[in-house]
């Protein structure tokens, strides 16, 4: 007696039109039709026996649904109801144990004395990632090595760096990788080449942490959806099942200052020449936008990729209502084509409210 089982570490997402299984041990995703989804849901904990007598007269397309499921290693079959009881189901809730989980910090004008009375904050606040985004051109190396200093013993663990190319940058930004591991990535923007660095390719293991492109510094890349993006770990999934994958506990700081969900949100909850992180994220609204999940969004719920995109509450198809879809998604559910979301006509009115009209293709 066989009885089929689905790995608990992989999980179907259904769309519209198909839906995608996502690998969250190997962050892989792979896309098949309704059907097979239907199969794996009805055959779950099932006998061999159920599978012939159910399926009866369908044994080709079954037999090829789960040749494909075997040998990609998503489900396995047990010999009695006793064993397949050892093989429990994922447990999807999600927590973190601190207020932030991840913060923004625009650099132009703020000096060291307030950076330090950031970071500072921020570890109160346990936050773990921190992107900085520098746009002083020529000093970035200098405020990032003192940033790496401070950040060298706290509780951040990660960070990444959007700045801006200087002429000795390749050099500068190799020495301070080498020296600060917690420094995962840094893209340098308006840069005279795009791809890797070629120092670096020479100097890490991981070269593509430093990666040049000549795109302009700015919040327009803010809110791109992208399968580029998407992302396919269970802690990933297990979030965006209940929150926000884009501001759920996140925080940030603009370059004048001001206290944001993100830099690219019109909303200010302070500034911190006044008002300290703990102050700003208890102010009524700024956690408003932390439990939209996908399944609460038009458009979004029918998306097969629904749990392994990002979101964006800042640039919106309808910026008046705030469960609508994202302005820079060019994806379909209905048609499952990607297509140039800023030449699509229904977005027009979207994009001029912005002041994106440079984005309309002529």
């Amino acid at each position: 007696m066989k009885i089929f089982k689905f790995s608990s570490d992989c999980i179907v997402s259904c769309g519209n039109k198909r839906a995608v299984i996502i690998d969250t041990t190997r962050n892989k995703y792979y896309l098949i039709p309704l059907t097979m989804a239907a199969l794996i849901n009805d055959f779950e904990g099932k006998k061999e026996s159920y599978l012939l007598k159910e399926y009866e007269g369908q044994a080709g397309i079954v037999e090829e649904y789960l040749t494909f499921l075997y040998e990609n290693e998503f489900i396995f079959w047990c010999d009695s109801e006793s064993e397949a009881e050892h093989f429990i189901a994922l447990d999807t809730e999600w927590d973190f144990p601190a207020q932030i989980s991840n913060a923004i910090l625009e650099i132009q004008e703020i000096g060291i004395e307030a950076i330090t009375k950031i970071i500072s904050s921020l570890q109160k606040l346990g936050c773990q990632a921190l992107k900085l985004i520098i746009v002083n051109k020529g000093r970035s190396s200098e405020i990032i090595e003192q940033i790496a200093k401070l950040l060298n013993e706290s509780t951040i663990t990660s960070i990444e760096i959007e700045t801006i190319f200087f002429d000795t940058i390749e050099s500068s930004l190799l020495r301070l990788m080498v020296l600060f591991p917690r420094l995962l990535k840094i893209v340098v923007f308006e840069s005279p080449f795009n791809g890797i660095s070629e120092i670096a390719k020479k100097e890490l293991w991981n070269y593509s942490k430093i990666v040049f492109t000549n795109a302009t510094l700015s919040n327009n890349g803010c809110g791109q959806i992208d399968w580029g993006y998407f992302t396919t770990n269970i802690k990933h999934f297990t979030e965006s099942l209940a929150h926000n994958t884009c501001l759920n506990r996140k925080i940030a700081i603009d370059a004048d200052g001001n206290i944001k969900n993100c830099p690219s949100m019109k909303e200010s909850f302070g500034n911190i020449k006044d008002t300290t992180l703990e102050e700003a994220i208890n102010k009524p609204g700024f956690k408003k936008y932390w439990n939209i999940t996908k399944d609460r969004i038009t458009k979004c719920k029918d998306c097969e990729f629904r749990h392994i995109c990002t979101d964006c509450r800042a640039y919106l198809e309808n910026p008046n209502d705030i469960y609508s879809a994202p302005l820079k998604c060019g994806y379909d559910p209905y048609t499952c084509k990607w297509e140039d979301w800023s030449t699509n006509p229904l977005k027009q009115q979207a994009i001029e409210y912005y002041g994106m009209q440079e984005l309309m293709k002529k």
